[in-house]
């Protein structure tokens, strides 16, 4: 099994994980994404909906290995869109108990950890999509 495959293994299964996780209860994750105060509480079930199938079917995309330089990239924009949503909702200083990264199952609170994790997914991504290229 190439480098590639493997990494594009890894970012799927972290990404089934966190899918599933939140899956297993949508109201409570709908409720976590609410203490961001960035939804509006109309569209609070829609976008909670919308980061579960989004990260499933990514992790689907990942794992089939077809046009693998462009699920890639979309990775690296998923996992970067949520490093800037947890650094705001840090800056504003919002006690945010649970991060929601799983869901309401494993409930972390929202650090500057949690912003490590994503870039080192963002990392991981775009070195999948450098990997993607050269083969």
């Amino acid at each position: 099994m190439t480098a590639r495959r493997v990494l594009a293994a890894l970012i799927a299964l972290v990404l089934l994980l966190t899918g599933l996780a939140k899956l297993l209860d949508m109201p409570g994750f709908a409720a976590v994404v609410a203490t961001y105060r960035v939804v509006p509480p109309a569209l609070l079930a829609p976008a909670a909906w919308a980061v579960v199938l989004g990260e499933l079917g990514l992790a689907a995309w990942l794992a089939s290995g077809r046009a693998l330089r462009r699920a890639a990239l979309l990775s690296a924009a998923l996992h970067t869109l949520y490093l800037g949503w947890a650094a705001v909702a840090l800056l504003r200083g919002l006690p945010i108990a649970n991060c929601g990264c799983f869901g309401v199952f494993w409930a972390r609170p929202l650090s500057p950890v949690t912003l490590l994790e994503d870039a080192a997914m963002i990392a991981l991504s775009l070195l999948l999509a450098r990997l993607a290229v050269r083969s």
